[in-house]
């Protein structure tokens, strides 16, 4: 698999951007402090990153054949490094997750297995600091709709998890869809929650976001409801992420990209309007208080500089970048 890395670099505040690679070719990027990984549906592939931001190929895996002929889909690690996993893409009426073990010195990806394919899952899972408990969201078509957690044993091994996952207590006439989960270096996870009309299955305003504490069992709780979760202006969420720091949240959507303030478990609170109006699809930090996004529709990649009193895009900002489909940061 050829992968093109973007243009030259350019610089936020005299400082080289992380490493950050973009082909229409792959269908989702990871990447850990060593190597890069890329699926395109039959095979993941491992790649070793230059200084300048050149990718090699290094190492590649059929992960196709160990899932029924279905294909890897949604990459994503754990908190460590040192797991990969994937969604099985859905060929049949259930979806998976795989779990990798990544070799650090050759960047090699060994198979370890799969976790049980009887309830359908569609997006990447968020691990807790403890790297023991992780956590997913989704509603499909406002007609199904979880919050769904899993233990992680030693080996990398997703088991699912019985655990009290309540969502938040709606106004009358509707219920919450949850969507999108992050989770902090602590044990509190946000999940993005969207009322929806129980008579006509229709949105009942903007997305708003739900605050949870897990104990050591893995169980959630929660005291977001209705009345005291804040509303992001991005309409329909299409990612959102902790910062490094913990101190902030970011919410990508259709209309734009904001930022909230983190308060443990107090609802969170605006700390930004929107900080574009362009579609947001994906997103990541680097670990200097640098958030990157990506506009596919647009072709542009935005650079913002994040500090306590706000956000400022970097000098250049927006780039022109043709057909972005995934982005990954490489923690340095």
């Amino acid at each position: 698999m050829r992968l093109t890395p973007s243009p030259p670099l350019p610089t936020v505040s005299s400082r080289p951007f992380p490493v950050l690679l973009f082909h229409t070719a792959l269908g989702y990027l990871a990447a850990n402090s060593t190597y890069l990984f890329g699926d395109d549906g039959v095979d993941i592939y491992t790649y070793s990153i230059a200084e300048d931001g050149a990718p090699t190929q290094v190492s590649s895996i059929n992960a196709e054949q160990y899932g029924n002929n279905c294909g890897p889909y949604a990459l994503f690690l754990d908190r460590t490094g040192a797991t990969l996993y994937d969604r099985v893409y859905e060929c049949d009426s259930s979806g998976a997750y795989q779990f990798l073990s990544t070799q650090t010195s050759t960047g090699a990806l060994t198979y370890r297995g799969v976790t049980d394919s009887s309830t359908a899952y569609y997006v990447p899972l968020s691990f807790l600091a403890g790297n023991l408990h992780a956590y997913g969201a989704q509603c499909n078509g406002n007609m199904y709709w979880s919050i769904f957690a899993f233990q992680r044993k030693h080996n990398g091994t997703l088991i699912p998890l019985n655990a009290s996952l309540p969502t938040p207590s709606p106004k009358e006439g509707d219920f919450y869809c949850p969507s999108l989960t992050t989770t902090d270096n602590s044990d509190h996870v946000v999940i993005s929650m969207q009322a929806v009309l129980q008579q006509t299955f229709g949105s009942d305003g903007l997305p708003q976001m739900a605050i949870y504490t897990a104990d050591i069992a893995g169980n959630l709780t929660t005291k977001s409801t209705y009345s005291n979760m804040p509303r992001t202006a991005v309409e329909s969420v299409t990612d959102i992420l902790f910062s490094p720091s913990g101190k902030l949240v970011a919410v990508g959507g259709s209309a734009g990209l904001q930022l909230f303030r983190f308060n443990g478990v107090n609802p969170l609170t605006r700390a930004t309007g929107l900080l574009t109006t362009y579609e947001i699809d994906q997103f990541f930090w680097d670990n200097a208080n640098h958030l990157y996004a990506i506009s596919q529709s647009a072709g542009k990649l935005f650079v913002f500089s994040i500090t306590s009193t706000g956000a400022k895009q970097a000098p250049g900002s927006p780039y022109a970048i043709t057909g972005p489909a995934n982005i990954a940061v490489m923690p340095k």
